[in-house]
């Protein structure tokens, strides 16, 4: 049997580890369009100020490593087309021609940073964070560096702004929309701007990015309101699945391919998982887009398992994420009032404000928790979390989404106290003594 994998990263390696593990004799051949398998892209902002010593801890596994194990891990072969009616991958090799013929198929080629149709973006220290050798430019770029303007305010923004502050720069943030966090209800995004303004950075809000102005290097951010000085730009407006040569699948709004609950696509032996799909919400109840490491390996994980002959299903995703942003967490899982406006839910928002742990224990800290809830049942839909501690309550709750649990339901959950971990009510049981 000869299983391709497109993609040398999360899903792709999962996928192939598990083959190996269940067919005896399988040939895999993956291919990897850069040089570098298996790291962690998550653990990239952390090299910019140190806290990472070297883009290359972030090496799970190398294509060597692959290649002892059995495993046919090519690089520097990018696929440009795929002839599925006769089963062959197409691509080139160092400006030569190759073509791999497969019995299944997995597609695991992840998502690349956009970048918009500015003016100017041919400058030098314009960078987008995504891969080793991006990060290995960017460092090299820093070196003579004083200011840095994000252009953002998603995670990796938020990350990329925390970075470059904790190396002593002047840190300026410029987004088109009204508020940091548009994944948040606005209300929890007030705090995540707090956190910046607090930490010195300066924050451009409802500001829209025309180009860049400068000789060779960039020297200054233009937008609708004004031009502002800096020596070096980060993009972190969003990604896009890497899915031009797969056309023919069936695919989402953003062009991410739709699989079923095994991973399985629209074309029969061709698979797909991680940032190149779309991931079906389970809270949503349809289809979205929710690029995280996490998915992508148990994406790949099933993804193997299906094309190795055993029968495996992915459920889907709650949109749990959280990223640390200074002396904050911020945190979600599930819907937010604004989804569930779209949904068209009815539903009630339980705002409340907690100590993270005991508050007569030294150093409590402020939690805002944001939950929604089902109206009439009382189902749990979401919850956004904001502070210190945040983690621990995003965790739980997601663990009650996947369990259908309903707002009375939690207080049933015999959740750990000592003061210096919690209060004797969690927050979250905070919440369901007071509404429900």
């Amino acid at each position: 049997m000869k299983y391709v994998i497109i993609g040398g990263d999360a899903a792709g390696m999962s996928a192939a580890m598990e083959i190996l593990r269940n067919v005896e004799e399988a040939e895999i051949t993956a291919l990897e369009r850069g040089e570098i398998y298996s790291y962690g892209q998550c653990g990239l902002p952390y090299v910019i100020d140190g806290r990472i010593s070297s883009p290359e801890n972030l090496i799970a596994r190398s294509a060597l490593e692959f290649r002892k194990r059995g495993i046919d891990a090519r690089i520097r072969h990018e696929v440009q087309e795929i002839d599925f009616e006769a089963q062959v991958v197409k691509g080139q090799y160092q400006d030569e021609p190759f073509t791999v013929p497969y019995d299944k198929l997995l597609i695991a080629t992840g998502a690349s940073p956009t970048m918009p149709d500015w003016d100017g973006t041919h400058l030098e220290n314009i960078h987008t964070v995504k891969t080793i050798p991006q990060m290995h430019e960017l460092l090299e770029s820093l070196q003579n560096v004083r200011h840095v303007t994000v252009l953002g305010a998603g995670y990796i923004a938020l990350e990329v702004v925390e970075a470059m502050r904790e190396r002593n720069l002047a840190v300026r943030l410029i987004h088109r929309g009204k508020q940091l966090m548009s994944l948040l209800d606005e209300q929890l995004a007030e705090h995540v701007l707090a956190e910046a303004q607090k930490q010195g950075i300066e924050v451009l809000l409802n500001e829209q990015v025309t180009g860049f102005t400068g000789i060779k290097q960039v020297e200054a951010v233009v937008t609708e309101q004004g031009s502002y000085p800096t020596d070096l730009v980060i993009v972190a407006t969003g990604i896009k699945p890497n899915t031009a040569f797969a056309d023919q699948l069936k695919q989402w709004d953003n062009g991410a391919i739709i699989v079923d609950e095994h991973m399985q696509t629209s074309l029969p032996n061709v698979y797909a998982a991680g940032d190149c799909v779309a991931h079906f919400h389970y809270v949503k109840g349809e289809y979205d887009y929710v690029a995280l490491g996490t998915t992508a390996n148990k994406q790949g994980r099933v993804a193997g398992l299906n094309m190795a002959g055993k029968a495996t299903s992915f459920k889907g995703v709650a949109g749990t994420a959280i990223l640390k942003f200074f002396d904050i967490g911020i945190g979600m899982t599930g819907v937010t009032s604004k989804d569930a406006d779209k949904l068209g839910l009815a539903y009630d928002v339980y705002t409340h404000k907690a100590n993270h742990i005991a508050g007569y224990y030294p150093d409590a800290q402020p939690i805002y928790l944001r939950m929604v809830v089902q109206k009439d049942t009382q189902k749990l839909l979401g919850l956004q979390a904001v502070g210190t501690g945040v983690d621990k309550r995003i965790d739980v709750f997601a663990t009650a989404l996947a369990a259908e649990m309903t707002l009375p339901d939690l207080l049933d959950i015999d959740l750990s106290y000592s003061p210096p971990f919690n209060g004797v009510w969690d927050p979250l049981l905070q919440i369901a003594k007071r509404y429900s």
